[in-house]
């Protein structure tokens, strides 16, 4: 397949420093994306900072600085933290880049064209938080006589003059589009949601704001700025240069997947493809709400002093291992858990003693007892062809099919049960006894566990990539034999083996992770 294949994170907001959340999307996003690589799409990844909004203008204004220094700053965060992560983004979009304001005011235009967009006075409920407007109606008690969003965040009594766009006249085509197209919201419970919110009204949406300068300028009406929904929903398009059609945007667009959280389902499934649908424009093919990710059962906050910087656990953990861990442990779309004991305990359960002890001691073995050569000399037995086959199955089938549904932590259980098989294998097949007894023997059984071993690599590359490529390394694998195509290559092994390759003394993968003293389970 080389047909394109477009995906994106949320555009994150920095007026904090990236968390855990941001890591785990990022890397599920990512994941999404090198999979379809080994697939053989061309593939771009966008990620980026929505630094508009009035949150960050009063963040900047309370720190004594111009905001465009704070969200210089803040976005450096967040591209270090991607980096950090082997996160491979093709694009970093910025929505205060001049060429994000020049697509943001091409889209306002194209909707103002088609007459969705008027000048009236806006006077509702705002929350600085959410950046979000809300009805009376969803508006919950807090305490005394204050009102909280429905995310239980302060708003505020707003009156401006504001542009508003025409929404109500969008919802028969937005209830059209989820009864034709039902993946595009995922997962079910998500389209349930936005299905009763549509079902019961939409009123036009209030897409400028007067009170602050901080903000794409409203092309042709001074003073205005947009609202940061719809400026921050364009960096999907500006970060492949629409308005051009000749460029990225002309190939790439529509997106495949979203990838956001499921607090800001809303704004992507509802006021974007009704802006795009206002616009002439097509709709991306789906939108992933995730769920979250909870410290020991907790949401964190700020207060209960339970957020982690997503930094400092792929310095204790390494990044293979943090990677690993919130793929396989968490059921991507529903919430999920972790805390830093069950990471070490599933990185050494799966990683060290299971997948990275099976590597080690199958090339030790070969290095050791067969002088590192790899031959197709040998007689092959039933059992070294069933796991095999079982072993190809897994990889160019279950895993991959499972990856597609972003089902990941179902394909990584499929992928773990075939590292347990080929210890299964090794544990009956004692190649250790075999030197002894039947030398020919084990030459078959650690050339089948060599193959074995470079399936399960490339399988899991996408979670792990740098330690599958370390591995593979080892292996004399070559860097572009490492996808789905190569998986079906039935005669890798041969033209190895032909190029006269031998196996050096192993390096260990997968380091064990230890808990720093005092540190248990709470």
């Amino acid at each position: 397949m080389s047909d394109p294949f477009y995906i994106t994170t949320a555009i994150s907001y920095p007026n904090g420093r990236p968390h855990i959340g941001h890591a785990y999307e990022a890397i599920a996003t990512d994941v999404m994306a090198r999979f379809q690589r080994m697939r053989g799409r061309d593939v771009r990844l966008t990620t980026g900072t929505d630094e508009h909004g009035l949150k960050m203008y009063q963040t900047a204004r309370d720190q004594g600085r111009p905001t465009i220094e704070l969200a210089d700053e803040m976005s450096g965060y967040f591209r270090e933290m991607y980096r950090k992560l082997n996160i491979s983004f093709d694009h970093f979009m910025r929505t205060s880049d001049p060429a994000h304001h020049a697509a943001s005011q091409a889209l306002w235009r194209a909707m103002e064209a088609n007459g969705d967009l008027y000048l009236d006075r806006y006077e509702g409920w705002y929350s600085v938080r959410d950046e979000a407007f809300y009805d009376e109606s969803e508006l919950v008690q807090g305490e005394g006589e204050s009102k909280l969003s429905p995310q239980g965040t302060p708003v505020e009594w707003t009156v401006e003059e504001s542009w508003f766009f025409r929404l109500s006249a969008y919802q028969d085509k937005l209830l059209a589009l989820y009864n034709e197209n039902p993946d595009f919201i995922r997962p079910e419970s998500r389209r349930n949601e936005v299905l009763r919110f549509v079902e019961g009204g939409l009123k036009d949406l209030s897409v400028s704001r007067t009170s602050f300068d901080w903000g794409v300028p409203v092309p042709g009406s001074p003073g205005h700025v947009m609202y940061v929904w719809v400026d921050a929903l364009t960096t999907y398009m500006s970060a492949l240069g629409y308005p051009d059609p000749d460029g990225e945007w002309g190939k790439f667009w529509p997106a495949n997947i979203h990838m956001i959280g499921k607090d800001i389902v809303r704004f992507h499934t509802v006021y974007w493809p009704a802006f795009l649908m206002s616009a002439n424009l097509p709709l991306p093919k789906q939108v992933f709400g995730h769920g979250f990710l909870l410290n020991r059962g907790e949401k964190m906050s700020k207060s209960l002093g339970n957020v982690v910087d997503p930094m400092e656990l792929a310095e204790r953990f390494g990044v293979d291992a943090l990677r690993y861990y919130l793929l396989r442990e968490v059921s991507f779309g529903q919430d999920g858990s972790y805390s830093a004991e069950a990471i070490v305990r599933t990185a050494n359960a799966d990683l060290a003693n299971s997948f990275g002890n099976l590597a080690q001691r199958s090339l030790s073995m070969i290095f050791k007892n067969l002088d590192g050569i790899v031959s197709v000399d040998y007689a092959v037995a039933k059992d070294d062809t069933d796991l095999l086959t079982d072993l190809q199955v897994m990889a160019e089938e279950r895993l991959p099919r499972e990856f597609e549904q972003l089902a990941f932590s179902v394909g990584i259980e499929d992928w773990i049960r075939a590292v347990f098989a080929c210890n299964q294998y090794v544990d009956t097949q004692a190649p250790w006894a075999l030197r002894k007894t039947d030398p020919e023997r084990m030459r078959a059984v650690l050339m089948t566990l060599f193959q074995a071993v470079r399936t399960l690599a490339i399988a899991i590359r996408p979670v792990v990539p740098d330690a599958a490529d370390k591995l593979l390394d080892q292996m004399g694998i070559a860097a572009d034999a490492r996808d789905f195509a190569a998986l079906a290559d039935k005669d890798w092994f041969v033209k190895l083996a032909a190029g006269g390759f031998t196996v050096g003394q192993p390096v260990p993968i997968f380091p064990r992770l230890e808990l720093p003293e005092g540190e248990g389970e709470g």
